[in-house]
């Protein structure tokens, strides 16, 4: 028999859970999803500063890691938004940087993918793969057991850009003409990590270390998605007769997080210049333009670019346009927003000058053997210490 107090404590409980199930479902109309393809930049909840010499221009209105610092700079992030945002929905409905932000969303809180990219004309598992080679190649699959480490070859790297790009054809077909392979390759790197991230490395570069080892602990994962190393810093009158650039980030070894907008503005550069030239029939086939066109000082340039873009950066409190005196001398790894600049021993040890140190250092990630096989003997010298650079 059920008493009058067991009656109330039933009633009780069945109004509790009406009144809950009632609140649930209110709270679930008022909060409607979000489009997961709209995205936004987010403001970082660090504050950053420089941590350079007294002697170099600040890095103001960017990030340059410091935990104590002051400063603020936006952070490039791919986050949930509002519907004031326009979220393109065919590839035809905007330009090409547009498009191909669009098939490979950036998020810089996302892990570095763990894959390691290389290009030959060989895999080596092939008896034509040079033996000289073997010892470089097989010290990133030592330094990085669990990723997956590819070597592709020209061929291969062909139905794999198609396949990656096919929603994009403008870029296959700026990259199906380009005159050189080097050009190529070095379109390559970037197309690959624009979109599936992880480490592109040249075949003549050796892994000292981990990639977990390349930036301090001290710098969170979730705060970068690109990692630089400096080329050269050649501090000297006749520095334009031995590089292209004064300060010079190197392109034989990067590490991104798929979609970076540096990624994003060199495929569209690249994408847009050798279309051009392919129409007004001035492709360059002679090796003169590799540096500018695909190498080196068009990678600098475009880095530069993005540092100085406000549409990723707070320019208000910036004193002017970074430039390679931020960067001159730099002896610690540094932060720029999203992006982790890495000093000149880091990818470029054992050269012998512009201050980088011997391969034992512990700031040492990468060798460069500077084999340059698409280069004339005549040209094989930049990076290299020489009788006449020192």
């Amino acid at each position: 028999m059920i008493t009058f107090r067991k009656a109330l404590l039933v009633a009780a409980s069945v109004l509790t859970f009406l009144y809950l199930f009632r609140s649930s479902h209110t709270s679930s109309l008022a909060s409607p999803s979000v489009d997961q393809n709209v995205i936004q930049e987010k403001e970082p909840s660090q504050r950053i500063s420089d941590a350079d010499s007294p002697s170099k221009p600040p890095i103001t209105g960017r990030t340059n890691y410091n935990p104590t610092s002051t400063w603020q700079a936006k952070r490039p992030e791919r986050v949930k938004v509002t519907s004031k945002q326009t979220v393109m929905t065919s590839r035809g409905g905007g330009s090409l940087r547009d498009q191909l932000a669009y098939q490979f969303p950036y998020d810089v809180e996302a892990k570095f993918p763990a894959y390691v990219w290389q290009t030959w004309k060989h895999t080596p598992a092939s008896g034509e793969f040079a033996e000289d080679l073997r010892p470089a190649e097989a010290s990133w699959t030592e330094k990085h057991p669990t990723f997956v480490h590819e070597v592709v070859t020209d061929q291969a790297a062909v139905h794999l850009m198609r396949y990656l790009y096919a929603s994009v054809p403008d870029v296959m077909e700026a990259y199906q003409a380009l005159p050189l392979p080097v050009m190529k390759a070095d379109f390559f790197r970037y197309l690959i990590l624009l979109a599936r991230g992880g480490i592109y490395s040249d075949i003549d570069t050796t892994a000292l270390k981990p990639a977990y080892e390349w930036v301090p602990a001290t710098i969170p994962r979730s705060a970068f998605g690109l990692v630089l190393g400096i080329e050269a810093d050649p501090d000297r009158q006749d520095w334009a007769q031995w590089y292209s650039r004064r300060i010079q980030f190197c392109q034989w070894t990067i590490q991104a997080k798929p979609g970076h907008p540096v990624l994003v503005d060199i495929v569209a550069n690249i994408t847009e210049e050798t279309l051009r030239r392919k129409k007004a029939g001035k492709l360059d086939a002679s090796g003169s333009s590799v540096v500018e066109s695909t190498g080196p000082a068009l990678w600098t340039d475009r880095v530069f670019e993005y540092f100085n873009n406000a549409e990723y950066f707070d320019m208000n409190s910036s004193s002017g346009n970074m430039t390679w005196r931020n960067f001159t001398g730099l002896s610690q790894p540094t932060q720029v927003g999203d992006v982790v600049v890495l000093p000149i021993t880091a990818f470029s040890p054992g050269v012998g000058q512009m201050g980088a140190k011997e391969p034992d250092d512990p700031m040492a990630c990468v060798k460069h053997e500077f084999h340059g096989s698409w280069k004339p003997e005549s040209e094989r010298h930049i990076g290299e210490p020489t009788a006449q650079q020192s």
